[in-house]
């Protein structure tokens, strides 16, 4: 546990900027899309994934950054997040990353997958993730709210249930790529940088 916590402690202080605590968002505003990149790039990609997805981890670990760096800084690219939690622990983690303050909400996600095989391990994967949360700037007791908030917990259920249902939408993660690509599963870089390099063109 403490190996664990000094681990933890010393990765989110890197890539959480601002650990102020915040005001969670209202369930209307933690549910919309967020969006990284220029929100005016002529290219869109929605993943659908899950916190506890193993190959979701892979690309936000492997491909994201190369992804980001060729393309989502260069504004080429925008990357739309929806969710897709395939277990209670999921939508758990889900929760947390949703209620924390938009402007750190991508942050969030790289603090949950790369550690993902530690706080899914813990003896007490709530008290993991409220950990998370705290050293954030959400507190426990803001993250049990958002926990029990029922419009929150719906609402990312039926993004889940809208994305199979419009989009078939059935593993994750799931890219779809301008007006008619799809890919699935974890991919290498060089699939998505030949397929973006084509509809760049």
């Amino acid at each position: 546990m403490t190996r664990f916590l000094a681990s933890l402690t010393s990765i989110v202080t890197l890539l959480f900027v601002v650990s102020a605590q915040a005001e969670p968002p209202s369930a209307a505003d933690a549910l919309k899309d967020r969006v990284l990149g220029d929100a005016n790039a002529p290219i869109e990609i929605i993943e659908y994934a899950s916190l506890t997805c193993t190959h979701c981890r892979d690309f936000h670990v492997d491909v994201m950054p190369d992804l980001k760096k060729n393309y989502i800084d260069t504004g080429k690219v925008k990357l739309v997040y929806r969710d897709f939690p395939f277990d209670q622990l999921g939508l758990m983690a889900t929760v947390l990353s949703r209620c924390a303050p938009p402007s750190r909400y991508f942050q969030f996600l790289d603090v949950l997958f790369q550690n993902q095989d530690k706080w899914t391990k813990d003896p007490d994967p709530v008290g993991a993730l409220t950990r998370i949360g705290k050293l954030g700037g959400l507190s426990g007791e803001d993250f049990k709210a958002c926990l029990d908030n029922k419009e929150l917990v719906d609402g990312i259920l039926q993004t889940r249930l809208t994305a199979n249902q419009q989009f078939d939408v059935k593993s994750t993660p799931t890219f779809l790529i301008g007006d008619k690509n799809r890919v699935v599963g974890a991919q290498p870089y060089e699939v998505f940088d030949e397929l973006l390099k084509k509809l760049s063109d």
